[in-house]
């Protein structure tokens, strides 16, 4: 098989870059007053404006001929079709149908049409959030659910979790709805903390684990299962926990009914999973209307992935993009980078997307990756990270891809905080762009009254390069169907660079190491007595062990 270098699209871009490498952008602007019309994309209530970064219209064709040369619209009508594209588990990958209209034509998954399934899903969880939320489901003494607490980690707890968080916001006083508190760390603390002040009878448990297997969940469900037990007796489970599972037979033996289990099929991967009834806790604190706006803000994304031509199409663009930046411009991150409050669990939500499913050295075939793939994610809203990482965006020696993301809208009306949060934003990606000269510095320090004697010393230190690629995502406001559209985005990003790098964004088996390596070792500092190892270990892990373990002996 041709390596991804070796191929004449890959070398048309190498050239290209070479021949194009001098170019700074602010030179590109002022050559082309119609470059931000020619640079960006609508798409209902979404903007893209990709204008900011080191690109041509000669780059961005030859980035389109990429993607066809790739397949990259072959391998969309696979997962649309529903065939087996998760290779190395001979799974669909077909969360688009989580969030289809539920009048939509069937969708197969390996054959089978899945839009019965996914009705039904959706009506039981219409159903239950209404009974939760109207005060109808009475846990084991007859009162009212007020707490619901969610336990999961990945992707069975970033999603929900960013999701209620965004959209709290908009949320109208006369709601009504538990409150919602998550849990996902394996830390006791945090269950700890979570149950704090909760009362048995009015809390309700939602554990989200496709496989009911994964550690850390399952840890903490056994603790608050004891912790209710405790309370309440053991016959109060049936009326306390609720399961999204794909494995029923363990649910079962925890003790959980089966009404109030919810299936999770294996063509849905976890981090793909916000859609299914993953999501919840969605419904619960926002109603499933809500929850539906978002499936249709998703569903609208979808249709545009599907229908729009390459070089209109805005999660092939945005993937191109990052392509050109992290494996011809050598960028080795990208900041996620919201201006907006409700929005500051969306950095952490996409670098999971990003790193677990394009984290990857090997191609779908087990043979190396001749080029980077997925750059290392990280991010903090609004003016909060102007203070604490952009020196390094601005002035570093690494090269920092960046996402802008704001609304012009904002949710609440305080003061001038919103024309200030977004002149941040504007400021910001036209800094990273333009930089500043030595004569523009010196002049801005004049400007400022700086003693004559202090500017030779600061002047270097004033000049910036610019030149620094940066995307604005800007919508008229984050509601629920915005806030599905830049989710599935994400998502088809993900999926149309995996394309191009030829790697499976679906599987993550870099993550199961570390959890057999972990389990290992729990039975070795939990169990063994004295200086007895099971397993063999290099000299550092069994000079922690032996640390640990003459700590344990010596404290109550």
């Amino acid at each position: 098989m041709a390596s991804l270098q070796s191929t004449p699209a890959w070398k048309a871009l190498k050239a290209h870059h070479e021949k194009s490498a001098g170019q700074h952008m602010r030179d590109l602007f002022a050559a082309d007053e119609t470059r931000f019309k020619t640079f960006s994309l609508n798409r209902g209530g979404l903007f893209l404006d990709y204008s900011k970064n080191r690109v041509t219209t000669q780059t961005m064709s030859l980035l389109i001929d990429l993607a066809k040369a790739r397949d990259v619209e072959g391998w969309r009508r696979c997962m649309l079709a529903g065939e087996p594209i998760n290779t190395t588990e001979d799974r669909a990958a077909l969360h688009v149908a989580l969030r289809n209209p539920l009048d939509h034509a069937p969708m197969k998954a390996m054959g089978k049409d899945v839009m019965p399934e996914v009705r039904a899903l959706r009506k039981k969880m219409r159903d239950v959030a209404e009974v939760i939320r109207s005060g109808a489901w009475t846990g084991a003494t007859g009162k009212a659910i007020d707490a619901v607490v969610h336990i999961g980690t990945g992707g069975s707890h970033l999603g929900p979790e960013m999701v209620t968080q965004a959209l709290a916001p908009i949320r109208p006083s006369e709601a009504g709805g538990p409150a919602l508190h998550f849990i996902s760390n394996v830390d006791g603390v945090q269950i700890a903390t979570a149950l704090d002040g909760l009362s048995p009878d009015t809390t309700l448990f939602i554990v989200a684990s496709k496989t009911f297997t994964t550690e850390e969940t399952i840890t903490n469900a056994r603790t608050a299962k004891a912790w209710l037990v405790d309370a309440l007796g053991a016959d109060a489970v049936a009326k306390h926990f609720i399961a999204v599972s794909g494995n029923a037979e363990a649910v079962s033996e925890f003790g959980i009914m089966p009404d109030n289990t919810f299936d999770l099929w294996d063509w849905v991967g976890g981090r793909y999973s916000v859609w299914s009834a993953i999501g919840l806790p969605i419904a619960l604190a926002l109603g499933m209307d809500v929850f539906e706006e978002f499936l249709a803000g998703g569903h609208d994304m979808d249709r545009h992935f599907q229908d729009a031509p390459l070089d209109a199409n805005m999660p092939v663009i945005l993937g191109l993009i990052g392509v050109w930046s992290i494996n011809f411009l050598g960028s080795r991150s990208l900041a996620i980078l919201p201006y907006d409050e409700g929005l500051r669990g969306l950095p952490n939500y996409l670098r999971q997307l990003e790193m677990e499913s394009n984290g990857k050295a090997l191609d779908s075939k087990g043979h190396p990756v001749d080029v980077d793939t997925a750059p290392v994610i990280f991010g903090d809203p609004g003016t909060r990270g102007q203070h604490s990482f952009f020196q390094a965006l601005h002035q570093g020696g690494q090269l920092i891809a960046c996402d802008f993301i704001a609304p012009l809208e904002s949710r609440h009306t305080t003061g001038t905080h919103h024309d200030r949060l977004l002149a941040s934003f504007l400021a910001q990606t036209e800094a990273l762009m333009e930089g500043r000269t030595e004569l523009e510095a010196f002049a801005a320090m004049a400007d400022q009254g700086i003693p004559s004697e202090e500017m030779k010393g600061q002047l270097p230190h004033r000049i910036f390069e610019g030149n620094r690629p940066t995307n604005s995502i800007v919508a008229d406001r984050f509601d629920a169907f915005t806030l599905g559209q830049l989710i599935a985005l994400y998502e088809h990003k993900v999926f149309v660079q995996a394309v191009i790098w030829g790697v499976n964004p679906f599987d993550q088996w870099g993550v199961e190491w570390g959890k057999e390596l972990a389990a290992q070792i729990f039975t070795e500092i939990s169990d063994a007595p004295g200086d007895i190892v099971a397993q063999e270990h290099c000299s550092s892990t069994l000079g922690l062990i032996a640390r640990l373990k003459a700590h344990k002996a010596k404290t109550p």
